[in-house]
């Protein structure tokens, strides 16, 4: 049981991980809370966001959908490495996805397949989008890869989390595919890697 740091705190540790931050707008008020609480959270969840275009990308993610309003993450992790923050609190980015997974995520065990959406995301993870197109050819690059390991270190380490703490939207809501082009596996093992040192 984790409650969410203070954005400020957020930030710092982040920084404190080496993440090249860039704060868009007014992005420590920008969320969803009026529609339910945000937190308490229990790990880290990440996306990739089938667009291309830095630019244009955390335009979308930052505003969202006329059905599906922004933030639609905590931060976009651009292809040069760059996690430009636009939001904070509770955001769009998990939706419904399986209770049994959210409770192996919270005992730090091996996922299950996630076979229902009967729990509320939003509520318990922090959220990435890394733009790719999720194609499984776009490429990632070797910046981006390393923002993503930074972010999801970073954010195990203020809440004393194992690298287990940390899936893919796949691993969370049946029929979702993100992210693509690399394992959660590797992922989990590069972050487990970083919180050794």
């Amino acid at each position: 049981m984790a409650s969410p740091m203070s954005a400020d705190g957020f930030l710092d540790a982040l920084r404190a991980e080496g993440v090249t931050v860039v704060e868009v707008g007014d992005w420590r008020q920008h969320n969803r809370n009026h529609k339910g609480p945000w937190g308490p959270v229990h790990g880290v969840m990440v996306h990739h966001t089938v667009t291309s275009g830095s630019e244009r990308t955390v335009a979308l993610c930052r505003a969202g959908f006329p059905d599906l309003p922004g933030p639609l993450c905590h931060g976009v992790i651009t292809k040069d490495g760059k996690v430009h923050l636009i939001g904070y609190g509770r955001t769009n980015h998990a939706g419904l996805g399986d209770d049994e997974v959210l409770r192996a995520v919270i005992a730090e065990k091996g996922l299950p397949l996630d076979n229902e959406a009967n729990t509320d995301g939003n509520r318990h993870f922090y959220g990435f989008e890394c733009e790719n197109l999720g194609d499984g050819e776009d490429p990632w690059p070797q910046e981006q890869l390393t923002a993503i390991q930074q972010v999801a270190a970073a954010l195990c380490r203020h809440h004393g989390w194992t690298e287990r703490s940390v899936i893919g939207h796949r691993e969370w809501q049946p029929g979702k595919v993100d992210p693509r082009g690399f394992t959660m596996s590797w992922l989990r093992e590069r972050v487990a890697e970083r919180l050794k040192g």
